[in-house]
């Protein structure tokens, strides 16, 4: 009978378990590949680190893909639980709580590869032609500085491939999405160029719970020690080699 009654109280606390964490925790985010897009594998690398952690902490989760406004205000009504790509700032904090960093964006400037250009301030790449993309901020000190000569493109695509023609000298984008984009060119385009060693600018990604989570704490509490556990089994390296991001 003890067996018996030992099972039952498995069975007991697994469903307690089940129950603790309730529904699926309904993630969401806009289109910003290779970070997040319903058309890419598992939802696009960002998406996929998220849920597999997530899913190591014992919260089963649904991926949503809405434009960026509608998904900030279902965080911060309590109709998404989990924004799985936001940068820290104030104001969100009165929506949701942050996690731990979890992804780095870094903002670097490509060159051909022939080309001895050397980056260690702005100065240095005054005498440069440099392909941006229209509406696009990198960072206030490049936005601002009057001294860049800047040429307007419309993606990052079309600057990439006048950098390979040279056309212009250098280009700049988040090195994740930069390699995304550089997997979908040509090999002639993709091997002309490399990115200079230091980065314009660098911002961490992190998820953003809903105060409206009762279990807000414990969901970023589970996800910052799995991403923690995973970054030491090589898990999320090979995540990284997957979506083609490892270096």
């Amino acid at each position: 009978m003890s067996r018996l009654h030992r099972a039952f109280a498995l069975i007991g606390l697994l469903l307690l378990g089940q129950h603790a964490h309730g529904e699926k925790l309904r993630l969401v985010a806009d289109a910003w590949p290779p970070f997040t897009d319903a058309t890419l594998l598992n939802g696009g690398l960002a998406t996929d680190i998220v849920s597999t952690a997530l899913a190591r902490a014992g919260y089963a989760s649904e991926f949503e893909q809405v434009p960026w406004a509608r998904a900030l205000l279902g965080i911060g009504e309590g109709r998404y639980d989990v924004l799985v790509n936001a940068w820290f700032n104030e104001a969100r904090t009165h929506l949701g709580q942050f996690s731990g960093e979890y992804l780095l964006n870094r903002v670097r400037f490509l060159k051909r590869k022939d080309a001895p250009i050397e980056y260690k301030n702005l100065q240095q790449l005054h005498e440069y032609p440099v392909a941006v993309v229209r509406g696009y901020a990198y960072s206030q000190a490049f936005d601002e500085d009057p001294g860049l000569q800047k040429v307007p493109v419309h993606n990052f695509s079309m600057a990439v491939r006048m950098l390979a023609a040279d056309r212009v000298k250098l280009t700049l984008e988040d090195e994740f999405v930069a390699r995304y984009h550089l997997s979908r060119e040509s090999p002639r385009v993709r091997n002309a160029v490399e990115f200079l060693p230091k980065s314009l600018s660098e911002n961490s990604l992190h998820i953003l719970v809903s105060l409206k989570n009762p279990e807000h704490q414990q969901i970023v509490a589970g996800f910052d020690r799995e991403i923690a556990a995973m970054k030491a089994d090589g898990s999320y390296q090979r995540l990284l080699r997957q979506h083609g991001m490892a270096h």
